[in-house]
């Protein structure tokens, strides 16, 4: 019944994550607290272990969903791997200062961080819109989709290294695989496309989970059974939610994030509140 269950919520993890580009990690976490605090069937596990096991399920997660859309061509490594320097040593700092909150602080704090980003995309969608400008110091690349349709993103490398360094922050703070931050910034900030955001976010995630993973399990935040247990239905999840991303329209992806970030952290916020 428990591996059953776990298998089920990193489908569904994977899925969501690969599909909007936030690696699975807002669905993990919160699933194994819910699961641990409000039925019998996991052990209840502290914050620490939980986004211990998540990290390791995002390395999973975030490989398969890049080699799923790498197939698509929509990832853009150089922006990935530059993303990652700010990202790691972020992520390291974040894992250790997770050991100091408990359950309730953890959960709100994660809540009013996911309802954040949902506004903040909400917000975009009233404002007037901004023209991408290439300016001295910065790398600016196009991208033509299936359609034929041309998009100039770009970004200053030493700002995204910064930006990245935040992200990686959250990511070991939360579990979370640094994409629900990643994906916003990215197209707000860079003018990154819909599709290219979320493959690119999944490339970083990839990355960074590797570093994060590598401390939680030096602090000892593994639960070793229920990370083998979600590792099947992530890895397959993150196929499904790439497959799917390749065939919805772009702001169908920008309004399921929005959803997912808003349910999410509203249920996080009441439990941190609720206790």
């Amino acid at each position: 019944m428990v591996w059953l269950v776990l298998v089920g919520v990193g489908l569904i993890a994977g899925s969501i994550g690969s599909l909007v580009g936030l690696g699975g990690g807002i669905i993990i976490v919160p699933s194994l607290l819910y699961l641990g605090s409000s039925t019998n069937i996991i052990d209840e596990l502290t914050p620490q272990v939980a986004v211990g096991v998540s990290t390791v399920i995002m390395i999973f997660t975030g490989l398969s969903s890049t080699l799923a859309y790498v197939k698509h061509k929509v990832v853009d490594y150089k922006a990935g791997f530059i993303f990652f320097l700010g990202s790691a040593p972020g992520g390291i700092i974040g894992a250790y200062v997770n050991k100091s909150l408990n359950i309730e602080a953890f959960s709100l704090y994660f809540g009013m961080f996911m309802v954040f980003m949902a506004i903040v995309l909400l917000v975009k969608e009233r404002l007037k819109p901004m023209v991408f400008k290439p300016g001295k110091g910065k790398i600016v690349k196009t991208y033509k989709n299936e359609r034929g349709q041309a998009f100039t993103y770009g970004y200053h490398p030493i700002l995204a290294v910064l930006i990245s360094f935040v992200v990686g922050f959250s990511s070991g703070l939360f579990g979370i695989g640094g994409g629900a931050l990643m994906v916003p910034v990215m197209m707000l900030l860079f003018f990154f496309p819909p599709h290219m955001a979320v493959a690119t976010s999944m490339f970083m995630v990839f990355l960074s989970s590797i570093t994060n993973s590598i401390t939680h399990i030096s602090l000892g935040n593994i639960n070793w059974p229920y990370a083998l247990a979600l590792i099947p239905g992530a890895w397959f999840g993150a196929k499904l939610g790439a497959w799917i991303n390749t065939r919805i329209k772009s702001a169908s992806l920008t309004n399921m994030l929005k959803i997912v970030l808003i349910i999410i952290g509203l249920r996080l916020i009441y439990q941190g509140i609720t206790g």
